[in-house]
Parts: C-alpha cells; sequence; structure tokens
C-alpha cells in the first residue's frame, strides 16, 4: 500500500469518528442549554459543511483556501512510522475559529488531519469555540512506546477570560495517525495541570499529579501525598458560620513548580474549603501574608491572601509578580471577590496592612475603622 492508498484509507476511519463524536457532543448539553429540533438541523448542516470542506483539504496548498489561516511561526516536523517525517501545520478555521492539525508529507500531500482537539470543546455542541492562539507545542515520547507524541497548549478566550487549555495526541501504534484520550485531556484541565508543557508530561509520563489536592477529604490525605504546610501562617481561627477552623496554606511540588493552596480544616480534621489564590500563575514565590478579618460589613470573618508568584514570559524568562485575593465568609464556605482587582491593581510593594485597608474602603469602611 503506498502512501495515498494509506491516507484514504485513514480518512474513511477518521471521517466516522468526528462525526460520531460531534454529535454525541450535542446529546450531552449542559441543562437549560438543549437545542429545539430546528437548532439541532441548523447545527447539523453547519457542521456537515464546515466537515466537508474539512474533508476536502487533501495538499498543503489547500488549507489557505479553504479559509484556514495557518499559524506559521508554530510549524514543526515530526516522524510518523508509517509516512516518514511529515510538517505539523496548526491553522485557525476562519468561520469558526476552531483549531486543525495537518500532516503533510514533503511533496505537499495531507497525510493525516484532525481537529478533534480539546480546545474545540470549551464551549460544548457548538461549532464556534474561543481558540485565539497557541501557547506552546512539544514533541516527545510521553507514553514510552518509542514513538513521538504532541503535547499542545492553547489559549481559549481573551482578557480576564483567557484560558490555557492543554491536551496530548498520541502516536498510534501503526504510524498513521494520533489519538487523543478524553480522560486525559478532563484531568489536565480540571486539575490545572495545563499551565506548562513540564506539568501536562509530569503527570502523563511520569504519573504525578495535582489531583488529589482537590479530591482530597482530610488533612492527613494532603499530607500523605506530599502536601507541605507553610507553617508560619497556619493558625486557628473562629469563623461565625463555620465554626473553629485551622488555616492551611501549603504548597505542592511538582515539575520545578510549587501549587499553591489554602484549606480550612475542622478540628477532626476534615477539609470545610479549599481556597486556590494563584490562579493562572505557575508557581507560589513568596507569601506575605493571610489576614482573617471582616471585609465586607456583615459581621463575618473573610480572607486576604497576599504572595508573590512567577510565570514564564512569552521569551522564557522568569517573571516574579505581587498578587492578592479576598475570599468572603458564607454560610457553606467561602466566595471569591473577582471584581476588586479592577478597582484595586495590586503594586510590588504592596503590604497586608495596606491591602486590608483598601479591602475594607472598597466596601465603605472609613480608615482606621
Amino acid at each position: 500500500m503506498d502512501v495515498k492508498d494509506s491516507v484514504r484509507v485513514v480518512k474513511r476511519r477518521k471521517k466516522a469518528i468526528r462525526r460520531a463524536l460531534f454529535f454525541a457532543a450535542l446529546l450531552c448539553l449542559p441543562y437549560g442549554m438543549e437545542a429545539s429540533a430546528h437548532d439541532g438541523d441548523d447545527v447539523r448542516q453547519q457542521y456537515e459543511e464546515y466537515m466537508e470542506n474539512f474533508e476536502s483539504i487533501e495538499y498543503r496548498a489547500d488549507i489557505s483556501s479553504s479559509g484556514f489561516r495557518i499559524i506559521e511561526e508554530q510549524i514543526f516536523p515530526v516522524r510518523m512510522r508509517q509516512f516518514g517525517d511529515v510538517s505539523v501545520i496548526p491553522a485557525f478555521d476562519g468561520e469558526y475559529n476552531r483549531l486543525a492539525l495537518f500532516f503533510a508529507a514533503q511533496d505537499g500531500t495531507i497525510v493525516y488531519k484532525t481537529e478533534q482537539l480539546e480546545a474545540n470543546n470549551r464551549s460544548r455542541g457548538e461549532l464556534r469555540q474561543p481558540t485565539e492562539s497557541i501557547s506552546a507545542i512539544s514533541l516527545q515520547d510521553v507514553d514510552g512506546d518509542a514513538r513521538m507524541d504532541i503535547v499542545l497548549i492553547t489559549i481559549c478566550g481573551s482578557g480576564d477570560r483567557a484560558e490555557r487549555v492543554g491536551d496530548v495526541l498520541f502516536q498510534n501504534v501503526w504510524g498513521t495517525g494520533f489519538y487523543r484520550d478524553y480522560r486525559i485531556s478532563d484531568k489536565i484541565n480540571r486539575f490545572g495541570m495545563n499551565k506548562s508543557i513540564k506539568l501536562i508530561t509530569a503527570f502523563v509520563r511520569d504519573g504525578d499529579s495535582t489531583e488529589f489536592l482537590y479530591t482530597a477529604a482530610t488533612l492527613d490525605e494532603l499530607l500523605e501525598k506530599g502536601f507541605r504546610i507553610i507553617a508560619e501562617q497556619s493558625y486557628p481561627r473562629n469563623f461565625e458560620k463555620l465554626g473553629r477552623l485551622q488555616v492551611v496554606p501549603g504548597t505542592y511540588h511538582i515539575a520545578n513548580y510549587d501549587v499553591f493552596m489554602i484549606y480550612l480544616v475542622n478540628e477532626e480534621g476534615y477539609i470545610v474549603a479549599s481556597l486556590q489564590p494563584m490562579g493562572d500563575f505557575d508557581n507560589l514565590y513568596a507569601l506575605k501574608g493571610i489576614s482573617c478579618r471582616d471585609i465586607d460589613g456583615d459581621g463575618l470573618k473573610d480572607l486576604v491572601v497576599l504572595a508573590r508568584y512567577s510565570y514564564e514570559g512569552s521569551g522564557h524568562q522568569l517573571i516574579v509578580q505581587s498578587d492578592y485575593a479576598v475570599y468572603y465568609q458564607r454560610t457553606t464556605g467561602f466566595s471569591e471577590d473577582v471584581q476588586i482587582k479592577k478597582w484595586y491593581p495590586c503594586s510590588e510593594e504592596e503590604t497586608m496592612e495596606g491591602l486590608v485597608e483598601k479591602a475594607r474602603e472598597y466596601w465603605g469602611w472609613k480608615s482606621g475603622q
């Protein structure tokens, strides 16, 4: 079987799988977002037209002429067992903003292509997706089968709504294409392991995982799996709605990063609440302080967290930045304020005392109250 025959066989198989996966997603829309029969017909027709256009791309020159925008700076080579050295060409569809990867042989023939990527599932059941750019791509053998796989991080959304989406494409045993394990992709993104190629690799290749940080029920479970308490900032407090709790900040070390979490633990050792103040930063650089005071004037103790975090800049340089988070005590836990930082940005010289005063001022407290 020559290269063109191999391509035809792969195309037939993949076309049936893509259609089945897309319409399966339509059946899994969240409650309250069910599509009407008419809407379903429209979506089906749009998807059929999109896929016909996607499937019609047979040569490298067809990609741009079919409405896809090639990301030239992210084109890279990979060796496939069946086809030899090929170029992987990432491209965004101009109408629905979906990301696709095209694998082109040296003569320009597209030997394999896929748009079944985690980034194309951020708005479930919709053709149009919030994909904006590619943050990072890495080629490495992550499953130990001596074949190159693809680790991919995509930026979805923009501004405050931007999020990184991680994915891994494993080269199949025949070397004719790649496949995804949706369970792996789900854990990468649900448990914050999508921030860097190193984090994804630590999970997929080495078996390290941050999942326990989000699923543990007791402090003992956290400690057994390597969570390290920052003792100087850990102390008990009486929270009016939640009782006496131990404030337990700490880190878990994975892939050269310290993932920062704060837990509120009751006297029996059970976790009552978990807080994630580091957001999209890569690493805790230094914890400057945690304050438990009434911030919003409802008579309940709230939490203010001030820290310095680090992340990798676009030029691969280390950037350190101060940031804070405010959590309000509620009947069943704590609620993060997502608006206050628009009113009061954090400076590098910020102190906990000054930050608490500003946060209380935000809610109408006068200075010194």
